[in-house]
């Protein structure tokens, strides 16, 4: 654990967040009426607006809040979700993950597959209001095999809450995400959960943080005692105690203020032993930490550190509030014209796609991050990829698979736009016709299968869901180029193939029949590929490019070497590997 002389917490009140120069927070109201980002040589025009509209759009910019939700399976994430949304006022009554007769289940995990299995298995965009400020929650799968769907989430993010389980601190799946978060510069707050069972120690447990992930961990909150022994905890900030009542469904009590953390109304609230044990954990972290950094945060250089316990309802809402102020503004945007601010003009950019999310609107659904400016319904933009000239008239707002029209939006924003196939994931739209962003991440499948229908009649059915999930990313699709043109699935986790079997027989009404195959790699080939002996399957991706199938290392390194003219790529040269 890091060791300097500590000086005292502090953390930013939300006035000071407001009137942080765009440098730091992105939101700051233009000097001139029109001014250049630059960056790198680059320069992004800022338009001309009535003072009226800079102040609202500013304003709008500053009380935006985007973050994504990062975790390993199990460790409580979509159960703290539905613990902010029940607190930020979202939703009335909060569901369970696995839900059982007579209760609900939770919102952001809204497909029957979801339900069934209580794992998280889709992105999901969620919005409510909380002390002023607009809270976009961006709730990702929590299982490896879906990993690709999560990392482009986080590119609508501007914030990440890490989730962790108390008894086992960072495990595999949340180094990965971390990892991307940090590549992205994306800030992280982390939560330790599940405080009602045994824990860890807690000074190990942040070794362990610092030591796995690279980063500094400040605790501005500090448990009093785990398991059956957990109390609450201890406001290092405000030195406040804030109790827990161990009752059906969790319950806190109103928060207690203390003059210090030797108050003795402190040891008659939790005990002799443990106030005992929290003075010498409080004298520890004050002499041996570090003090909170709020630009070392946003530099995503330090972690701000909560505990309690989602599922008991405790240290949810301390965690809201604290949150809304430490978390940043949506900033500027990286693209292929250089750095955008907020304040330039529309532009807004996809990082999912969705089919049938509701019954009621059996559409595809295309998520656009808000990027820079004021989208209005109904206003013309370019879609930058095609040249093509849009009109963005049916934009929804999203809460899980529920919708209603949207008649405005700011930077941060998640807009659901209706894709009669015209969207890709990564594609921009803009009132500016040549903007576009870095290729999105892809990943390499790593397993492979074929299938067969049960009912030949269904072919047309099955082609439109292969042709929408493949979309989406819920399976990459490979067409044989001699003999049968039955497609091969690659997936990076076999899982992904079960969802795609699930969602087919519901949401498209055909049944088929999964068979894995043999095949483990997958390389695209760049170059005159007339010649290439075929030791492996050749097949094409869904754009017509070369591509084959190999059973083992050995077979690829044997085709490799047999033909050195030839490149064997992971992904085709114009996508991001990751």
């Amino acid at each position: 654990m890091t060791i300097q002389n500590r000086e005292p917490v502090h953390v930013e009140p939300a006035e000071a967040a407001l009137g942080k120069t765009g440098a730091e927070q992105g939101t700051a109201l233009p000097q001139d009426i029109a001014r250049p980002v630059e960056e790198a040589g680059s320069a992004v025009q800022v338009p001309a607006l009535p003072i009226q509209e800079r102040v609202q759009l500013a304003h709008e910019i500053a009380r935006r809040r985007t973050f994504a939700i990062i975790s390993h399976p199990d460790a409580g994430k979509t159960t703290i979700t539905e613990k902010l949304l029940l607190y930020g006022g979202a939703i009335q009554q909060a569901g369970s993950v696995t839900a059982h007769a007579g209760t609900a289940h939770t919102k952001s995990d809204w497909m029957s597959i979801e339900q069934q299995r209580g794992i998280s298995i889709s992105s999901s965009a969620l919005t409510f209001e909380f002390a002023g400020r607009h809270i976009n929650l961006l709730d990702t799968p929590g299982h490896q095999d879906f990993s690709e769907d999560t990392y482009r989430t986080l590119a609508a993010a501007d914030s990440a809450l890490m989730v962790l389980d108390a008894a086992r601190g960072v495990q595999a799946q949340t180094e990965k995400l971390f990892a991307v978060c940090k590549n992205r510069g994306i800030p992280i707050l982390t939560f330790v959960n599940k405080l009602d069972r045994p824990a860890q120690d807690i000074f190990e447990l942040l070794e362990g943080l610092e030591n796995t992930l690279g980063i500094t961990a400040i605790p501005l909150t500090w448990p009093i005692g785990d398991g059956p022994d957990f109390k609450g905890v201890y406001d290092l900030v405000a030195k406040q105690v804030l109790l827990f009542e161990r009752v059906a469904r969790g319950k806190s009590r109103a928060p207690v203020s203390v003059k210090s953390v030797d108050d003795p109304e402190l040891g008659a609230l939790v005990g002799a032993a443990l106030h005992a044990k929290l003075q010498e954990d409080v004298a520890l972290i004050e002499g041996a930490m570090p003090p909170f950094d709020h630009a070392a945060f946003l530099a995503g250089e330090l972690t701000p550190v909560f505990f309690g316990s989602a599922m008991n309802n405790f240290g949810i809402e301390h965690f809201l509030s604290t949150f809304v102020e430490l978390a940043p503004a949506p900033g500027a945007v990286k693209t292929t014209l250089g750095v955008r601010p907020p304040e330039a003009g529309f532009t807004g950019f996809i990082f999912k796609l969705q089919a049938n999310m509701s019954r009621n609107h059996r559409d595809r659904t295309a998520f656009m991050r808000v990027a820079s400016g004021h989208f209005v319904r109904g206003m013309d933009v370019t879609h930058t990829r095609t040249g093509r000239k849009l009109r963005l008239s049916q934009a929804h707002t999203l809460f899980a698979q529920e919708r209603e029209k949207v008649e405005d939006a700011y930077p941060g924003d998640i807009v659901g736009l209706v894709n009669p196939g015209v969207f890709r994931i990564g594609d921009v739209v803009s009132v500016d016709a040549k903007v576009q962003l870095p290729d999105f991440p892809r990943f390499t499948p790593e397993v492979f299968a074929t299938m067969s229908l049960r009912d030949v009649t269904k072919r047309k059915a099955f082609q439109k869901g292969l042709d929408q999930l493949s979309e989406e990313g819920v399976v990459q699709v490979f067409y044989p180029t001699d003999g049968a043109r039955d497609p091969y699935l690659g997936a990076v986790g076999p899982l992904q193939f079960e969802v795609f079997q699930a969602r087919l027989q519901e949401e498209y009404g055909v049944e088929i029949e999964m068979h894995i195959t043999s095949y483990s790699l997958v390389r695209w080939l760049a170059g005159d590929d007339s010649q290439v002996a075929r030791f492996a399957r050749s097949v094409e991706d869904d754009q017509g490019r070369p591509v084959m199938l190999f059973r083992s290392n050995f077979d690829l390194q044997y085709t490799q070497d047999q033909n050195p003219e030839i490149e064997f790529l992971p992904l085709p040269k114009d996508l991001t590997v990751v």
